[in-house]
C-alpha cells in the first residue's frame, strides 16, 4: 500500500473526529500482625469529584481492614490536599495513598517532605520523585506495552495518530522515545479538525490510535483488509456490538478484563454501582499496603521489593525514582468481545 492509499483510508474518520492476574480480597489482619500503623487515604470527599473519592474509599476498604484506613478529604484542590496531608501526618501513618489529581500531588509531596511514602493516584509521570510514586496508568505504560507486543509479532514501523488530546500527545511522545529501545520506526501524524492529514511516508506495518471514540472506529473500518495492523490502548475499548465489529483484530494494551471484572463484581455486591479504573487504583494501593503489613514490611523498602505486586490494574513494580512499571494484558478485539492473548511490559 502506498502513502496516498493509507491517507485515503484514514482520512474520512480521523479529521472529522479529531476536534493480569486477579488481586483477590485480602485476608484481614490477625492478632499476629506486628505493624499496627494506619494508612492515610487522601481523596476528594467534598467538591466536584466527591462521588469518585467516595468510591475510592469504598474500594480501599475492600482491600484493607477498616481499622487501619484513615480517610482525609482533599476537596480536590491543592490547598485542601496540603491540609489533608498535615492532618494525616499527625496520625503517624505508614503510607499515604493519594492524592488524586496532578494539581494536588506537589502540595502533598512538599507537605510530607519525605517523611512517609506516598502512592499518588495521578497519572502525570512528571510528578514522580523519590518517595512519591505515580500509581495512575500512564500513556507511556500502555504505549510501551502495545508497541513491545507489536514488535514481537513482526511490526517494524508504526504511525502514531496524535489528535491533540493530552493522552494522545503523551502516547506519541512515549512512542518516539521508545523507538530506538525496541527497534520500531515511529512516525507521528498530528491531526487537527478540518485539516487534511499530513504526509505519512511509506505505509507502516501498524497504526496506533491511542485515543477513543469515533475517530478510532472510523480508522478501524477504513483500515480493514488493508494489511495494516491497528493498535490501541485501554482508552479505545468499546463494548458496543458495532464497535467490536469495527475493531475486529485490533491489538489493545489494557488491564486484564477478567481480573478487573472480578473486582468490579465484588465492588458492586458490597457497595452497588460500577467501579472504574481509578477506583480500582485505590483497591490495588490498599491491597499492597495490606500485603506489606502482613509481611511486616510496611515501608518504602517493602514497596521496592523486586518481586512486585499482583494488582487488578496489572502487576506492578515500584522504582526508586518514583515511577511504577506495570504489565498489561494484550487484548485482541473480536466481534464477541476482547480476548487476552499475551502479557506485555509497560515502561
Amino acid at each position: 500500500m502506498d502513502r496516498r492509499s493509507l491517507l485515503r483510508l484514514l482520512q474520512s474518520g480521523l479529521v472529522a473526529s479529531a476536534a493480569s492476574v486477579v488481586l483477590p480480597s485480602h485476608a484481614f489482619a490477625t492478632a499476629g500482625k506486628k505493624d499496627k500503623r494506619p494508612i492515610a487515604l487522601l481523596v476528594p470527599l467534598t467538591g466536584p469529584r466527591a462521588r469518585l473519592g467516595l468510591s475510592m474509599r469504598q474500594a480501599a476498604l475492600l482491600a484493607e481492614n477498616s481499622q487501619f484506613v484513615l480517610s482525609f478529604d482533599t476537596g480536590g484542590t491543592a490547598a485542601g490536599a496540603a491540609a489533608a496531608a498535615g492532618q494525616a501526618l499527625r496520625r503517624k501513618p505508614a503510607l499515604i495513598l493519594g492524592p488524586l489529581s496532578a494539581e494536588e500531588v506537589p502540595a502533598v509531596s512538599s507537605s510530607v517532605a519525605g517523611r512517609v511514602p506516598i502512592i499518588a493516584f495521578s497519572n502525570d509521570a512528571v510528578l514522580r520523585a523519590p518517595g512519591t510514586w505515580i500509581f495512575g496508568i500512564t500513556a507511556r505504560q500502555v504505549t510501551s506495552a502495545v508497541l513491545r507486543y507489536a514488535r514481537s509479532r513482526g511490526v517494524k514501523s508504526v504511525a502514531v495518530i496524535d489528535d491533540g488530546s493530552p493522552w494522545s500527545a503523551a502516547a506519541a511522545l512515549a512512542a518516539g522515545q521508545l523507538e530506538s529501545e525496541i527497534g520500531v520506526q515511529v512516525r507521528v501524524l498530528e491531526v487537527k479538525a478540518g485539516q487534511p492529514l499530513p504526509a505519512a511516508g511509506d505505509a507502516p506495518d501498524g497504526v496506533l490510535l491511542p485515543g477513543s471514540g469515533e475517530a478510532v472506529l472510523a480508522a478501524a473500518r477504513n483500515l480493514k483488509d488493508s494489511g495494516i495492523q491497528l493498535l490501541g490502548t485501554l482508552q479505545g475499548i468499546d463494548n458496543r456490538p458495532q464497535a467490536l465489529e469495527a475493531l475486529d483484530g485490533a491489538w489493545i494494551a489494557s488491564p486484564d478484563p477478567a481480573a478487573f471484572g472480578t473486582f468490579a463484581s465484588e465492588f458492586a455486591a458490597r457497595n452497588g454501582g460500577d467501579a472504574g479504573t481509578i477506583t480500582a487504583l485505590a483497591y490495588d494501593a490498599a491491597g499492597i499496603a495490606n500485603a506489606l503489613r502482613n509481611a511486616n514490611t510496611l515501608n518504602a523498602e517493602g514497596l521496592l521489593d523486586g518481586k512486585g505486586f499482583r494488582c487488578v490494574t496489572g502487576p506492578v513494580r515500584f522504582r526508586t525514582d518514583g515511577s511504577v512499571a506495570r504489565d498489561f494484558a494484550i487484548l485482541v478485539a473480536r466481534p464477541h468481545g476482547y480476548e487476552p492473548v499475551a502479557v506485555s511490559s509497560g515502561s
